[in-house]
């Protein structure tokens, strides 16, 4: 029996497994992208997927945060498309 790798959500400071939540990535040339492999080099933030955790994300600028930049509105669109899948 496997451990299951455990992160927290940015939105909601909630410990879940990393299948449960999505990858958002800022790479060193500065693009901020979806990472659905889990595996992408740079710097990684994980959000639940759940609506309500994407609309705090957005409301509270968590990933602007994290990774010191403005965020486009095409990055939120991704993972509300993810989310909803």
């Amino acid at each position: 029996m496997r451990k299951e790798p455990l992160r927290k959500c940015l939105a909601t400071n909630e410990r879940l497994a990393k299948k449960d939540l999505l990858r958002v990535v800022k790479n060193n040339e500065g693009k901020i992208f979806v990472d659905l492999t889990g595996k992408a080099n740079g710097r990684g933030a994980y959000i639940k997927k759940s609506n309500e955790a994407l609309e705090i994300a957005k409301k509270k600028k968590c990933f602007e945060r994290v990774f010191e930049c403005t965020i486009e509105e095409s990055i939120y669109e991704e993972l509300s498309k993810y989310i909803n899948e």
